[in-house]
């Protein structure tokens, strides 16, 4: 092959010198093959100009080509783009040293290409692809430089590679600054904590000193009874808004309504479950849309878990797979609920226009009765259920509704017959009915007035006259036994305790919230004095003894925090 590419130019330069050939020569001259319309013409024509474009541009060089050419090119590499690589002679725009191209797409000049592939030589000169006579296309350009974008490719590369591992980097900055974010809000509520718990740490001290101020009777009724103790505070909700609480026996926890902790992701309601045996927040249990006002259970040690909100709802809960198994559409906000003790299928929620509807857990459409207040439309702040006993005094069973107007007992007959009985209390502020199911005993609570300027709860006894005429039935009423006082501050619907003392022998201790002092306040209800009077950091709403293992225990919470002490 190189000497057959020897003789070809030999040959050429000899024949040049000697100027035997003209442009008339009698090599036959052959029409240019028709175009292929392979890959090499779109690539050839997409890199040339047309003759006639050509004809148009001036014998001198195109300034925008001249500058398009890099400052150090030697005119040896400028000429490369100009010259055959057979004869390395320049390429004529006509005659027989035309330019041509094959479908490869390398540059020669047409004789020279044409005797290179007529004399044997089956492949390109320069990359050794398969051609032959037939793929020789000419190209129509005056001059054809091709500019080196080596370079730019090669920056462009790099640069692309430099902004990808940019956008990389200041994704993990950002990422990390939203950690750092994390991080501090988490210090920050941490400190918080710790700043609250010193704060309650420093009032249980104080609170267990408070036994020094009072009097030497109270002293020894304290040291021969015992006292309860601050055991352990609980948070329950970091933003407030706990309200009520109650005691589930069977799974040893108890339960207190409050805001969801992910408002953003699930709004609403529910409880939050605080273990007995450890004191420690173990669930939130989402139930309703809006504020939780009762808590509820049977006794038939079943977990099942009835709720009243002001979502218009009354729902049953299990708290076994903490899920809704009933909910009841009441038409109106929902302010408390209690449970039948004589008959576990009913239930009662008190409604925000007085009156009281009895629903079946058997029937899931409506309810099988409404028990319309006898007085004015008030809220039912309270419901408590008074199961049938044999007692001379009030043998009856029977639901007792407070409003803010008073109260009433309806007397349960049988099945959904219900006998109201107005009871003889103040009108006008009564903020909380309880009761004490063995000793036939309700704890009234009154709210500051002209007439009275302290919080007041009133111990009272529920009484029944016996039927002497069978045309007048028997009257329930009740009568006063204590009267407890307290600060002279009440802007929350509170809630009151009484129940047995754990000292036993047929004690009875009265619990309240004096929100003037945001304190727990004990008296004994035989004798009518201050046990104790327990910190807390803010106003107590509601509160409840419970059992565990032969130790009793006492809570009380706040919007915030769940407080719980022992006896000893």
């Amino acid at each position: 092959r190189m000497r057959r590419l020897q003789e070809l130019i030999a040959e050429n330069l000899v024949e040049r010198l000697s100027g035997s050939q003209d442009t008339q020569r009698s090599v036959p001259h052959t029409d240019p093959p028709p175009l292929d319309p392979g890959p090499s013409s779109s690539l050839t024509a997409a890199s040339v100009q047309t003759s006639d474009e050509a004809s148009a541009v001036s014998e001198s060089e195109d300034p925008v080509t001249a500058a398009a050419s890099p400052a150090g090119k030697t005119q040896a590499d400028e000429g490369e783009g100009e010259t055959c690589s057979i004869c390395f002679e320049p390429w004529t725009t006509a005659g027989d040293h035309r330019l041509a191209a094959l479908r490869c797409g390398h540059l020669f000049g047409y004789i020279c290409i044409s005797r290179w592939l007529t004399s044997g030589g089956n492949k390109c000169p320069q990359c050794n692809k398969p051609a032959k006579r037939g793929h020789i296309i000419f190209l129509y350009a005056r001059r054809l430089k091709a500019l080196d974008n080596a370079e730019e490719v090669r920056l462009k590369s790099r640069l692309e590679l430099e902004q990808g591992s940019r956008r990389m980097e200041q994704l993990e900055v950002a990422q990390c600054r939203q950690q750092m974010q994390l991080v501090a809000d988490e210090n920050v509520r941490l400190r918080k904590e710790v700043e609250e718990l010193r704060r309650w740490k420093a009032q249980a001290a104080f609170g267990s000193s408070q036994g020094a101020s009072l009097s030497s009777s109270q002293r020894q009724d304290l040291s021969s009874g015992g006292h309860y103790v601050f055991s352990k505070a609980v948070l329950v909700s970091q933003t407030g808004g706990s309200r009520v609480l109650s005691y589930c026996e069977p799974l040893g926890c108890l339960l207190a309504s409050q805001p969801s902790p992910q408002a953003t992701l699930v709004p609403g309601f529910g409880v939050k479950k605080i273990s007995t045996a450890t004191l420690k927040p173990s669930q939130y249990v989402p139930i309703h849309s809006k504020q939780i006002r009762g808590l509820a259970f049977s006794r038939h040690q079943d977990s099942l878990l009835l709720s009243a909100a002001l979502d218009n709802t009354l729902k049953l809960t299990s708290l076994m797979t903490n899920t809704v198994v009933q909910a009841y559409n009441t038409g109106r906000p929902v302010w408390s609920c209690c449970w039948c003790h004589d008959n576990n299928n009913y239930v009662y929620a008190g409604l925000a226009s007085g009156s009281v509807l009895v629903y079946d857990t058997r029937d899931t459409s409506t309810h099988v009765q409404e028990l319309a207040p006898l007085r004015s439309s008030c809220p039912v702040v309270s419901l408590s259920y008074i199961p049938r006993a044999a007692s001379s005094m009030f043998p009856c069973g029977g639901l007792i509704a407070g409003t803010l107007e008073g109260g009433c007992f309806w007397e349960h007959i049988e099945g959904t017959t219900y006998t109201p009985h107005i009871l003889p209390l103040e009108s006008g502020s009564c903020t909380d009915i309880q009761v004490e199911p063995d000793s036939r005993h309700c704890l009234v609570t009154y709210r500051p007035g002209r007439a009275h300027p302290s919080l007041r709860c009133v111990l009272m006894e529920l009484s029944r006259t016996p039927q002497t005429d069978s045309r007048q039935p028997p009257v329930c009423s009740c009568s006063l036994v204590q009267t407890f006082t307290a600060g002279s501050s009440c802007k929350l619907l509170t809630k009151s305790a009484v129940f047995k003392s754990p000292a036993g022998e047929g004690a009875t201790l009265v619990c309240a919230g004096d929100e003037a002092t945001n304190s727990t306040m004990v008296w004994d209800a035989g004798t009518g004095a201050l046990l104790q009077k327990m910190p807390a950091d803010l106003p107590v709403l509601d509160i409840c003894p419970f059992g565990v293992n032969q130790s009793s225990f006492l809570a009380s919470l706040t919007e915030k925090m769940l407080k719980v002490y022992k006896w000893e």
